[in-house]
């Protein structure tokens, strides 16, 4: 029987109000969302599924709306939805037993690489919902391996599109339409058994959902789904609520876009106001020429993957979060691309980015509540570089690797503790990568090393994370390179208030002669033999507050352990060792000092030591930062000023009007190049030197207020 989708509301006449049994179907549909998670990973061959976690899988409600979704890649919840909603708004005739499967851009998905396949869920007639999964597929054509090609300019050329096809229609698969895609593939056992993975995914979804609903009636199981979502939302606004009002502007860059060292703006104003969040990205790049653009569903993914994650603490994730959340752009920015332009990199490129200026901007606005701001954190992991490889193996098969081990960089420092090394990005929560020895099993591929980079955290009063870093080579006579990134000449992973951001990606390539080069945002592709050495060091999390803040004794540690070096424990925290490896206080003081007045332009002598960080309230006031303080002035004005009491700006919280500036260079580490188009500026406090910002901005535009909150809406002991 066909039954035709309206995804007008659902009646609920007849829904259990018992909450026993509502919470017992609460826990089932995240259950089977698990569930499926486990299909998934059982039936996958992909070593990106099986070891990687590179996928997505959720429960919809009729309209497209999440309901559930595991805790793998946040970025991809909003993406399958697009695809539901376009099947909602066509002509296809849907019946029990479809599966629908797509991978278009410029309908729902973030690249064509991430296959997406969705399944309405039919219950004796009637429409319950909908299960969606999504994963990276290493190959699904295109004129580069890996269906990411640095010199694509449309989007023709990076691979086969699927808007939305029937693959299985009413449980009987369409053979002619599998070969068509599996054709396309350079990789067709391996993209066909992913494929047959998403069937055996939905599947378990449509099993379970059915004995659910028919143990504890339909009406209940919808019921519940609405109220899951009704209370995420509900949850959401209530923390919204405590956050204070105003505007926060945060940008980040993307260098190269395949073609051209060109730099690329991702830029985000987040106007905050009540329950709800407007992000506006109009101030973004315009779309490139290369493969380094996103459509605008890769947009709403990337801000998905930040929101859900940083604010999401204690709330069920689903759309409910999202109902909040307001995106405004023009069509035809790198963040918003129109067709045909190539969006090949988007989820490495310009999706990561939008991630990561959300992130930093919701960061800005947790730092700034009492009750939150132990939470607040810098941006992780702020680029993915990617490594593919493909030839033929040992037995002279074809053979092609998307490599994610670099989803090991470094976690960003939060208020009250380090970031963790290694720990990977914001959008992916429970990231994994596979064992060198699995890695090398699957692939003719050869480890010289795998371990953490020190000094790529971003030093600050609380360490960013460190990455980890690679040095590779192949066990075959010779196979074909894929490379390609953005961090190799922008600090992606932002600090927050002080805090430096992590190390700049270093991509280095060793010839059989001993000739070694610095290979650069975007090499492409190039062959590689058992002679050869291919090494990367990926970008760690940001730091948080001023690195001289620093316990002495935790500086002292990170050393002994290996992520920081002694010039850095020096020359970036003013830690001085004695002749038996242990803290020379006085001489310490006096560094620190030093390096304060540095800042300043200022003798040392001259110089006022700051007040100690603490993570106490301040009497009548409201902490923005570490050193930052909004209150209220004699005249009852508010004003922000520092710890140590010089003011900076009075009715505003534009406080950059009255600190320190002063020209900065980051901490130097080995390759390290910022982009000609950018330069590093700090801001200090007048009176101690102590570090209150550093931002990098174009180096032929001021830098900007990150800043502009409404006094009256900041909570603390002054109301």
């Amino acid at each position: 029987m066909t039954t035709t989708i309206d995804a007008a509301p659902v009646l609920l006449d007849g829904a259990s109000t018992d909450p026993v049994i509502r919470q017992v179907v609460r826990s089932r549909l995240i259950a089977i969302t698990d569930q499926m998670r486990m299909a998934l990973q059982s039936v996958s061959g992909s070593p990106t599924v099986t070891e990687a976690s590179d996928f997505f899988t959720g429960i919809y409600l009729p309209d497209g709306d999440f309901v559930t979704m595991g805790h793998q890649v946040t970025f991809e919840a909003p993406p399958v939805g697009a695809l539901i909603r376009h099947l909602l708004g066509g002509k296809m005739k849907l019946k029990d037993g479809d599966r629908i499967i797509g991978n278009d851009p410029f309908v729902g998905a973030l690249h064509q690489n991430d296959v997406q396949m969705c399944a309405p869920l039919i219950v004796d007639g009637e429409l319950l919902g909908w299960a969606g999964v999504m994963a990276h597929e290493t190959d699904l054509g295109g004129m580069d391996f890996a269906s990411w090609s640095p010199k694509a300019t449309e989007v023709w050329q990076e691979g086969l599109r699927i808007p939305a096809v029937k693959l299985v229609d009413g449980g009987e698969l369409r053979e002619d339409v599998l070969d068509m895609i599996l054709t396309a593939s350079r990789l067709p056992a391996q993209v066909g058994l992913d494929i047959r993975a998403f069937i055996a995914t939905l599947n378990v979804a449509s099993d379970r959902l059915t004995e659910l609903s028919r143990r504890y009636g339909k009406p209940t199981v919808l019921s519940v789904m609405h109220a899951m979502v009704d209370d995420a939302e509900e949850l959401t606004r209530a923390r919204l609520r405590e956050l204070p009002d105003g505007v926060v502007h945060t940008r980040d860059f993307l260098e190269h876009d395949g073609h051209e060292n060109v730099l690329y703006v991702i830029d985000c104003v987040l106007t905050k106001r009540g329950d709800s969040l407007h992000f506006d990205f109009s101030g973004s790049s315009g779309q490139a020429q290369g493969f380094v653009n996103c459509s605008r569903a890769g947009l709403a993914g990337g801000v998905a993957g930040a929101v859900i994650p940083t604010l999401g603490f204690g709330i069920p994730w689903n759309e409910g979060m999202l109902r909040p959340v307001e995106i405004s752009a023009p069509d035809g920015l790198v963040c918003t691309a129109v067709a045909p332009a190539p969006v090949g990199s988007a989820t490495v490129e310009a999706v990561w980015t939008v991630s990561n200026v959300v992130s930093a901007a919701i960061n800005r606005l947790l730092l700034a509540t009492p009750k939150y701001a132990h939470r607040a954190q810098a941006v992780n992991s702020g680029t993915m570089a990617t490594f593919n490889l493909s030839g033929r193996d040992r037995h002279d098969k074809v053979f092609g690797l998307h490599l994610m081990d670099p989803l090991a960089g470094g976690f960003g420092a939060f208020a009250d503790h380090d970031g963790q090394n290694a720990a990977g990005p914001i959008n992916a929560p429970c990231p994994s990568i596979a064992d060198v020895e699995v890695n090398e099993q699957k692939n003719p591929l050869f480890y010289h090393y795998r371990r953490l980079a020190p000094d790529t955290g971003g030093a600050g009063r609380r360490r960013g994370g460190v990455a980890a870093e690679v040095g590779l080579t192949v066990s075959v006579p010779q196979a074909e390179a894929l490379v390609m990134t953005h961090g190799a000449e922008v600090p992606n992973s932002a600090g927050i208030g002080g805090g430096l951001p992590g190390g700049l990606i270093h991509q280095r390539f060793t010839e059989a002669g001993g000739a070694t080069k610095n290979l650069g945002p975007k090499p492409g592709s190039f062959p590689i033999t058992p002679e050869d050495l291919f090494e990367v060091t990926w970008q760690g999390g940001g730091g948080l507050g001023d690195p001289l803040d620093r316990d002495p004794a935790e500086v002292l540690a990170d050393v002994r352990y290996g992520v920081v070096g002694t010039v850095a424990a020096l020359e970036t925290y003013g830690v001085v060792f004695d002749e038996s490896g242990e803290v020379d206080a006085a001489a310490t003081a006096v560094a620190r000092r030093g390096i304060r007045a540095a800042r300043l332009g200022v003798d040392p002598a001259a110089l006022s030591d700051p007040a100690p960080v603490t993570d106490d309230p301040v009497a009548g006031g409201i902490k923005l930062s570490d050193r930052l303080v909004a209150a209220r002035g004699e005249t009852g004005q508010w004003q922000v000023r520092t710890v140590d009491g010089a003011v900076l700006s009075r009715g505003s919280t534009r406080w950059r009007e009255g600190a320190h500036r002063f020209e900065m260079a980051l901490p130097p580490k080995a390759g390290d190049e910022l982009h000609a188009d950018l330069a590093v500026t700090g801001w200090a406090c007048p009176v101690t030197g102590a570090l209150l910002a550093v931002d990098i901005h174009p180096r032929n535009e001021e830098p900007f207020h990150d800043l502009d909150l409404d006094f009256d809406s900041l909570t603390g002991d002054d109301r």
